[in-house]
């Protein structure tokens, strides 16, 4: 039974089950979680995408995520949480919405601090072809029209040039990792 005072947050695994490295299977994650003490813990496809109710805040849920999958499966793989309602708050937003038509194409970049603004303008200058890109606090959205594979704004997003923790998902996972939280 979940503790009442427990709150849903969604924890972002970052870089795992893309080809060979970083392989987690996801009802392994589930036990590792739910036998560290977090509740309802539920997985949502092999991307890293993980539902639970605790009482720990959410920096505090991310560094035991990252801790307890170091330790017990000895993978060093960066973690972002967001509770229920500010996941509710990214999708209640959509900046993009009026000109993402796609949303496989639509990304929500998760990152565990706001970004340098000097970091944001490089990225900015790597939009073209009608992809947008919008940051707002601790997410960056970005509208990539022709998919991300030869996006250069994508391969931006997707390095280490932010200078935080941070990971993506598209419109689609984002939307149902919101309903997950939400039954």
């Amino acid at each position: 039974m979940c503790d009442p005072t427990s709150v849903r947050q969604i924890v972002l695994l970052r870089g795992i089950n893309i080809g060979p490295r970083n392989r987690i299977a996801m009802p392994a994650l589930r036990e590792l979680l739910t036998g560290a003490g977090f509740d309802e813990v539920r997985t949502y496809v092999q991307s890293g995408n993980v539902v639970l109710s605790t009482r720990r805040a959410p920096k505090g849920v991310a560094k035991a995520c990252e801790e307890l999958i170091a330790s017990d499966l000895g993978l060093d793989i960066p973690v972002v949480v967001r509770t229920r309602d500010e996941l509710a708050e990214v999708v209640r937003r959509n900046p993009l919405g009026d000109v993402a038509d796609n949303p496989k194409r639509y990304q929500v970049s998760f990152l565990d601090a706001e970004p340098d603004r000097k970091a944001l303008e490089r990225l900015s200058a790597l939009a073209v072809d009608g992809e947008r890109m919008e940051a707002i606090g601790r997410e960056i959205y970005a509208w990539h029209p022709d998919g991300v594979a030869r996006s250069k704004l994508w391969a931006g997003l997707a390095g280490k040039g932010l200078g935080v923790k941070a990971t993506a998902r598209n419109w689609t996972t984002v939307t149902t990792l919101l309903e997950m939280a939400d039954k």
